[in-house]
């Protein structure tokens, strides 16, 4: 990409005592200092590392300044806009960040992970169907990305459209067969509209495909204990919370887009004593919680 040429004038600010005394009539004339372009450029681009780190560490409130400021000497670069607009996205800024989104965009129309993120910014403002159609234009740039087909597939899922939803989600497993989360979304679809077994089957694949997930392994638990298989479904779910114990939150299995009958039978599941007795185990002897790449 060509350098922009970047000019700044400055006024030098000087006391009036400082100055010598000016005859009258006679102008003050701003001194304009020549910035060069490609130091500021590297300022920039500096200053865009830095906030990528930062957002490394989670310091997000410390990284948006610097991206914003990056933005100002950069102005032609469409990376420091996604930059920005993903923190802003993450910060739940959602008018400014795809205000920077679009910046990117309008600078690289061909960048699939600009819509993307626009894609993910309407999901969580609940703008499914605009966020359909980002994730759409995303995927025609790039139609082999699993994580934005499982996005996509969550979006119809939402908008209340489960057969595209499935195939969505079935797609992402064809792009990596390794992909979990699609695996265990297309189980919760299949327990909403009363396949059990069928839910089942997802789910033991999910859990084949990584023993460290959790959400699977307690889903599993749930379906095994209501089929009357009860110590089976109980001791699932006892390993899903020993791996992490999130999943013991309604709202955090609700936010993980988790159906009113899946809710509803965790909720009653969750009350079981040996269950509350693990829970009440774990607060005393915490196991490691690691996030999980999960719906």
């Amino acid at each position: 990409m060509p350098k922009q040429v970047h000019v700044i004038s400055l006024l030098i600010a000087c006391s009036l005592w400082n100055l010598p005394q000016a005859a009258y009539g006679q102008a003050l004339i701003p001194h304009t200092i020549q910035l060069d372009p490609a130091k500021l450029e590297q300022q920039g681009l500096g200053l865009a590392q830095e906030a990528v780190q930062l957002a490394q560490l989670q310091q997000i409130d410390l990284a948006i300044p610097r991206a914003r400021l990056a933005t100002q000497l950069v102005p032609r670069n469409e990376k420091v806009w996604l930059l920005l607009g993903s923190l802003e996205l993450q910060n739940k800024d959602f008018v400014n960040a795809t205000a920077a989104l679009k910046r990117s965009a309008a600078l690289n129309p061909k960048n699939p992970d600009v819509f993307f993120a626009l894609g993910s910014s309407n999901f969580q403002q609940k703008k499914y169907q605009a966020s359909i159609s980002d994730y759409l234009t995303g995927l025609k740039l790039n139609p082999h990305d699993p994580e934005a087909r499982f996005d996509l597939g969550n979006t119809y899922y939402m908008s209340g459209n489960l057969p595209e939803a499935i195939a969505q989600f079935s797609q992402a497993v064809t792009e990596d067969k390794k992909f979990w989360p699609a695996v265990n979304n297309i189980g919760l679809i299949k327990y909403e509209q009363g396949h059990t077994q069928e839910a089942i089957q997802q789910w033991q694949i999910a859990i084949n495909l990584d023993k460290q997930a959790a959400e699977p392994r307690l889903a599993l638990g749930i379906a095994l204990y209501t089929k009357g298989k009860h110590l089976q479904g109980v001791q699932m779910a006892q390993a899903a919370l020993k791996i992490d114990r999130r999943y013991a939150d309604l709202d955090f299995l609700k936010d993980n887009l988790w159906g009113d009958r899946l809710l509803a039978d965790a909720k009653q599941f969750l009350e079981l004593p040996a269950l509350q007795n693990a829970l009440k185990q774990d607060e005393e002897s915490p196991s490691l919680q690691s996030p999980e790449p999960g719906s």
